[in-house]
């Protein structure tokens, strides 16, 4: 009988492997209601009609469909895209694994690919790219929040297979413009997969918005990568898609879980889906309360970047932690990076005016 001596290790990749930190839930307070603003949730939550559709479901003992064909249909139809080219997942982060999975990791000769990415960018983005056995390359966001796009093409090698460009940017708020990506694209290498990941693409209000379907479109090495979990509320639910060229989709079906989507997730999806104008009246709601916020910390003298998704970043360094505490005794729960800054997901109005009023005392104790 075969044994041997030693305690059960996973393979090194895996030990190395950052922590995610889930935005924790708030803590109570005397005489004051509390509310999580660390997660980016809609506040608002999904729209009457996914209620409805969820409700109708009597199906739950059979399984979901293999790659959800109602919602690609669906999502083809709205977008206008082939239904070929859309691949779902749970989540926008479900759909990013498959792409990493199926365009970088390691190599038979010990080399592995290179994944280029901002920093500080999404939080999750390391671990996807380290599990795949990849290398990440981060390039440092500017001090305004915003994408370096020039240094992230002089950090392009011919080991890099996949470039990361997440607009609006999490958590620091500002979005990339439709001609900036345009001419990263002109200048990037073609055979470099370039991933545009727009889970907040439905808050953006800037002058030149992104039109990722047109360059998904002219350039065939592009992946729009979406989600409901924000603007549509069904964060629980997980469901995101990616939108490419077949010349991609062909190679993420193959490393797409079967039935990755559940029935809930679709039929809540295309019910949101199927009444966009409730979904954007909502959205319209968030953006507006987002000025608010963003006019009044202004005024009170915060320096911020632009925010653009449904949160805004404040960029407090090393009095981050403490800031989180503070916000914590007022009952919000906010998202604190440690020696960086804090996110804060736009809320309830109420957890809004705290939020605000915070900020304006806080500045007296620096």
């Amino acid at each position: 009988m075969f044994s041997r001596a030693g305690s059960i290790t996973p393979r090194e990749s895996v030990s190395l492997l950052p922590a995610y930190a889930a935005g924790k839930p708030p803590q109570p307070a005397d005489g004051l209601t509390p509310y999580k603003l660390s997660s980016n949730e809609n506040p608002l939550g999904p729209v009457p009609a996914v209620t409805q559709a969820l409700a109708e479901i009597d199906t739950l003992h059979r399984y979901p469909n293999p790659s959800a064909e109602g919602l690609r249909a669906g999502l083809a139809s709205a977008l206008e895209v082939p239904v070929e080219d859309i691949v779902a997942g749970t989540g926008s982060l479900g759909a990013l694994t498959q792409i990493i999975n199926a365009f970088a990791g390691s190599n038979s000769d010990g080399s592995k690919d290179e994944v280029i990415y901002a920093w500080r960018s999404f939080e999750a983005y390391p671990i996807v790219v380290r599990t795949a056995g990849a290398k990440d390359v981060t390039v440092p966001v500017a001090s305004d929040g915003r994408h370096d796009l020039e240094a992230m093409l002089a950090a392009i090698t011919e080991q890099t297979k996949v470039i990361l460009l997440c607009t609006p940017n999490n958590p620091t708020g500002p979005a990339l413009s439709h001609s900036e990506v345009e001419g990263f694209l002109a200048k990037a290498p073609s055979d470099v997969v370039v991933v545009l990941d727009e889970a907040y693409q439905e808050f953006v209000r800037s002058e030149d918005p992104l039109d990722a379907l047109s360059l998904y479109r002219t350039h065939p090495n592009v992946v729009v990568l979406r989600t409901f979990s924000k603007a549509h509320g069904l964060a629980a639910l997980r469901v995101g898609y990616s939108i490419a060229s077949q010349e991609i989709t062909a190679h993420l079906r193959v490393v797409a879980p079967p039935f990755g989507v559940s029935t809930l997730a679709e039929a809540a999806a295309l019910a949101s889906l199927e009444n966009m104008d409730q979904v954007t009246a909502r959205v319209d709601s968030l953006v507006a309360e987002r000025e608010r916020v963003f006019a009044a910390l202004t005024e009170a003298g915060w320096t911020i970047p632009e925010p653009q998704g449904n949160f805004v970043w404040l960029p407090l360094g090393e009095k981050s932690q403490d800031f989180a505490q503070q916000a914590g005794v007022q009952a919000l729960a906010v998202r604190a990076f440690a020696g960086e800054g804090v996110r804060v997901t736009i809320g309830e109005v109420e957890a809004n005016d705290r939020f605000i009023e915070l900020c304006r005392t806080y500045r007296f104790h620096d």
